[in-house]
């Protein structure tokens, strides 16, 4: 059984470091978590909980941002997803198409995946 820091693929011969490939993938269901730290953090509070889909993975990675204004980052780098959520599923009563969703962009360490 792999560990979870061991890597999957290869890119031309080099084998990545733990956090360099995506952890989830366009079309995967995730889940937006739904935690409340102190402080400010950029996932808007009404997303939290909501399950999404991942749209795009966006490049290059980034550091989080979030992590780094506390000065807890030490500059490592992970990867934000586009993801979309329906409109249903944040407003309730929502009376539009049921194609319409949000698009935002949120950092790995925000999503978790969801099985099914």
């Amino acid at each position: 059984m792999k560990s979870a820091h061991t890597p999957t693929k290869k890119l031309d011969g080099i084998v990545p470091a733990f956090g360099e490939l995506p952890i989830f993938a366009v079309g995967q269901s995730v889940k937006v978590s739904d935690r409340a730290p102190v402080g400010h953090y950029r996932v808007p509070t009404y997303l939290r909980g909501k399950t999404a889909v991942v749209e795009a993975i966006m490049e290059p990675k980034a550091v989080n941002n979030e992590e780094e204004a506390f000065g807890r980052n030490a500059g490592s780098v992970r990867h934000y997803y586009r993801i979309a959520v329906p409109m249903t599923a944040i407003w309730s009563d929502y009376a539009g198409s049921p194609d319409d969703g949000l698009r935002i962009e949120v950092f790995e360490t925000w999503l978790e995946g969801v099985s099914g």
